[in-house]
């Protein structure tokens, strides 16, 4: 997971240096927060105070009856999507989103 993580978290940071045609540290942090995420890992957008937002979801371990094929150890109950799991960036307090 934490590798899975910081993959996806460098290429967003690649592809919003590249989109900025710069390394120039504003100009990079404002296309993080335009472009979406959508790797592997993840997929969702960065807010304007920085935090990313995603569906969150619900799983259960499955009973060994349950599972018909290796690796298929979890049942998905529910999925909150990610503008219900997380407060909007303009009720956060932060004072990036001013």
């Amino acid at each position: 997971m934490i590798q899975a993580g910081t993959y996806s978290a460098t290429l967003s940071y690649l592809k919003a240096v590249k989109a900025a045609g710069t390394k120039d540290s504003d100009a990079v942090a404002a296309k993080l927060k335009e472009l979406p995420v959508d790797d592997a890992f993840a997929k969702g957008n960065v807010q304007a105070n920085g935090r990313f937002v995603h569906d969150m979801y619900l799983f259960e371990v499955k009973k060994p009856e349950e599972s018909k094929k290796p690796w298929d150890y979890y049942k998905q109950l529910a999925v909150v999507p990610g503008n219900q799991a997380f407060p909007l960036a303009k009720d956060s307090g932060c004072p990036l989103t001013k």
